[in-house]
């Protein structure tokens, strides 16, 4: 690997210390664009005062990101161990030396870009401008709060973000490393080269490296390159980068958040949809795999053009809420986005942050809630990113039995040191911020509240009470609660947690993690290990539906079938189910029959809606062509009818998370493998009868009791023949007798389809 020449790496005294003046930090709101588009554009000057205020009016400019420079025929004769940025440098250097020979650099002194090197285009000033300004956009009270793990904005201060300094358009960077000694920014616009931007170490202990580089602007790539306390030299991406080069590249873009938002009315009355008594059915998404170019199918949809095709769908088909699978940056497309590179960009496989924002604010225009994954339980270990990221151990532990995920072969977080605890509060933030989101998925987080989660004895440390809970990560968690609810009281936080641990869908100030709701995993696996058995052997397996109802209210919990079901061999959900075809297809309606009725919110993963018959294959489209069948598209339909079922009967969502919504007509009868319950809401008038036939055999004159006299009407039947049915049902309303029957003084005679769920409601 080319080294780089000693005479370019000035002394870490004389660029790191010079220090700033009082009250120099600025404030300059990010979503505000300066209109450069690469470094050659013309750039307008922005003016003092629209630094002062929040531009909402002002129109977006889009950006186009500065490509890397193309390989040359020596580099693509490269060895594999010499680095593009190292051939570059080697080469400005070889250059510099024919111009200046062998002059060094001055102590102090920072070597000054030629002008001719400067764009044409830009703004002429009479102030004498450096490579690198001194500039900060920090205040001692913003150091404060970053060293005590309370900033939570800290991307309105580290990373990049153009601003005007002195009447130039330039680049302010911050960026945290604490223990290099050198620390300068290498792009295009130096030629990579690592000792003519070097960025100024502050004063005051906070490790932050910082400074203003003119004439550069959006769409400029670069990173950080890093000479650690031990002489280890690093090119490392932006932490807080608001874009990425799409990979395999691995470099940080210049970029800004700013939109002009359109969701106004559903920001305003979010509340509504986003409340523990309303539904929540979401549809879980990854944006890669839901459909392809049709006429290239190796390629994405970006953001707004998916939008065209997706949110008409999921309107159609009745969900509240889509979640979408991490569209955080990532380098390795196979991880499905949960190995995250970058906490503050939307990745660039699908376009850019303001086209991600147009489908956030489409699926808004039509009522549809977004959540986002979210991963703080672990990061990977690629060279550009994170781990060691100024030569130590800086976001992750050090010690390697706290430090590093044996299943996923990535690193943890170190939740006890408050930068990082910052760092990661102020990136679910962001994105409920800038990106209006309306709620965060957190993943893994079973893996971060114990210490010996997937490990051997002898391959943990016990907490300093000889446990295995990890208390770090457990404050930390709470902490992340607080602030989101508390800055975003609208929104709601989903833990996937399988475990046993108490209260973490519970508030903080009662000993709860926070969260608004959790995956209900148990459920899940038991529910599925029912429905996979051969009808036949399903009485003696009656308690696995019946156990769910003595643990369903200790947590606010959410019903999930995931994408986590369907891959690895586990196969497609119509291939768990048992029997001939139409006895499949009979079960799965009656499966997500089930789940519709039973007490908690609902989630169901792309393709299961219309029983995709291949596992899920993040690398192509769904298999849309099977919806032309009968069976697919009855299916379909199903799914549809049960979402609005959900939607419009209260009694399935007013009090979905209190024991009182719920009640037992007959959960006994584990002879015929028949279910019976009622779902109440907070008006009497509401409620439904759920009954539930787990056996191909067709029940007549089935006495049901119900909870009041009456005539009782078929709401729902998953034996409906278009739904691929055979068509047995109860058509005409049914009149209650005054005959007891389950404990009840009045009752209704019924006839109860094959492998299917019947709903009722009184008229």
């Amino acid at each position: 690997m080319a080294k780089q020449s000693k005479k370019d790496k000035p002394a870490a005294a004389a660029l790191g210390e010079t220090p700033l003046a009082e009250g120099q930090a600025a404030s300059f709101p990010e979503s505000q664009p300066v209109n450069t588009k690469k470094t050659t554009a013309k750039v307008k000057v922005v003016s003092p005062a629209q630094t002062e205020t929040f531009p909402e009016s002002q129109p977006v400019k889009a950006t186009k990101a500065t490509a890397r420079k193309s390989k040359s025929t020596a580099e693509a004769d490269l060895p594999a161990e010499v680095s593009v940025s190292d051939l570059i440098t080697e080469i400005a250097e070889k250059k510099k030396t024919k111009t200046s020979g062998s002059k060094k650099i001055a102590a102090g002194k920072l070597p000054v870009i030629p002008e001719t090197a400067k764009p044409s285009a830009l703004p002429v000033t009479s102030a004498s401008v450096n490579p690198v300004e001194v500039y900060s956009r920090f205040t001692d009270y913003d150091i404060s709060l970053f060293k005590g793990g309370k900033h939570f904005k800290l991307y309105d201060k580290l990373g990049s973000h153009v601003v005007t300094h002195k009447d130039v358009v330039g680049t302010y960077f911050a960026v945290w490393a604490p223990n290099a000694q050198y620390v300068s920014v290498i792009g295009n616009f130096n030629g990579w080269n690592r000792g003519t931007h070097a960025l100024n170490h502050r004063w005051d202990g906070s490790g932050i490296w910082e400074g203003f580089i003119p004439h550069i602007g959006d769409g400029e790539v670069y990173k950080y390159f890093i000479n650690s306390h031990n002489g280890e030299e690093l090119e490392k991406g932006d932490p807080f980068a608001l874009r990425w080069e799409e990979a395999p590249l691995t470099a940080s873009i210049v970029a800004h958040t700013y939109y002009e938002w359109n969701d106004t009315q559903w920001m305003a009355n979010r509340y509504q949809y986003n409340a523990l008594d309303k539904p929540y059915s979401v549809y879980e998404i990854h944006l890669g795999s839901w459909a392809r170019n049709d006429e290239s199918p190796n390629e994405f949809y970006t953001y707004n053009q998916i939008a065209e095709r997706l949110v008409p769908y999921v309107k159609e088909m009745g969900f509240t809420h889509v979640e979408l699978m991490p569209i955080m940056e990532h380098p390795y497309y196979p991880s499905w986005g949960y190995q995250l590179t970058g906490f503050f960009a939307a990745t660039s496989r699908y376009g850019t942050p303001q086209q991600l924002m147009y489908l956030i604010e489409r699926f808004h225009q039509e009522g549809i809630g977004v959540i986002l994954d979210w991963v703080p339980s672990h990061f990977p270990g690629d060279a550009h990113a994170l781990y060691r990221f100024d030569g130590t151990h800086l976001y992750e532990h050090e010690d390697v039995r706290q430090g590093y995920h044996p299943d996923w072969t990535s690193y943890i977080f170190n939740y006890g040191r408050n930068e990082v605890k910052a760092f990661l509060i102020s990136s679910a933030l962001f994105w409920l911020d800038r990106y209006h989101a309306d709620g965060l998925r957190v993943d893994g987080v079973a893996s971060m509240l114990y210490l010996d989660y997937s490990r051997n004895e002898g391959e943990w440390i016990p907490n300093q009470f000889g446990g295995n809970h990890n208390l770090e990560a457990i404050e930390f968690l709470k902490e992340f609660n607080l602030a989101v609810y508390s800055t975003f009281p609208d929104v709601q936080t989903i833990a996937e947690e399988s475990t046993s641990f108490h209260g973490v869908s519970r508030p903080v100030y009662s000993g709860g993690l926070g969260f608004g709701m959790k995956w209900m995993m148990g459920w899940m696996h038991d529910t599925l290990g029912y429905f996979k058995r051969d009808p036949v052997y399903r009485s003696h397996h009656h308690n696995d539906l019946t156990f769910s109802l003595i643990y369903a209210f200790t947590e606010n919990f959410m019903l999930p079938f995931s994408h986590d079901e369907v891959v690895y061999g586990k196969g497609a959900m119509i291939n768990k189910m048992p029997g001939d075809e139409w006895q499949r297809y009979a079960n799965l309606r009656l499966m997500y029959s089930y789940m519709f009725t039973h007490p908690g919110s609902k989630l169901l993963f792309m393709g299961a809606e219309f029983a995709q018959n291949s596992e899920w294959d993040f690398g192509k489209s769904l298999d849309w062509w099977v919806t032309q069948f009968d069976c697919h598209a009855g299916m379909q339909e199903a799914v549809k009818a049960l979402n609005h079922l959900y939607r419009n009967e209260p009694a399935l969502y007013e009090k979905g998370f209190e024991a009182s919504s719920f009640e037992w007509i007959d959960g006994g009868n584990a002879k015929d493998s028949i279910l019976i319950y009622a779902r109440k809401g907070h008006d009497a008038v509401n409620d439904v009868i759920v009954v539930l036939n787990m056996t191909p055999a067709v029940h007549y004159h089935y006495r049901v009791g119900v909870t009041s006299a009456g005539q009782w009407k078929e709401l729902f039947n998953s034996d409906n023949k278009k739904y691929w049915g055979s068509g047995v049902d109860n058509p005409l309303p049914l009149a209650s007798e005054p005959q007891g029957w389950h404990g009840r003084e009045n009752s209704i005679s019924i006839t109860i389809p094959p492998l299917s769920a019947v709903v009722f409601k009184q008229v």
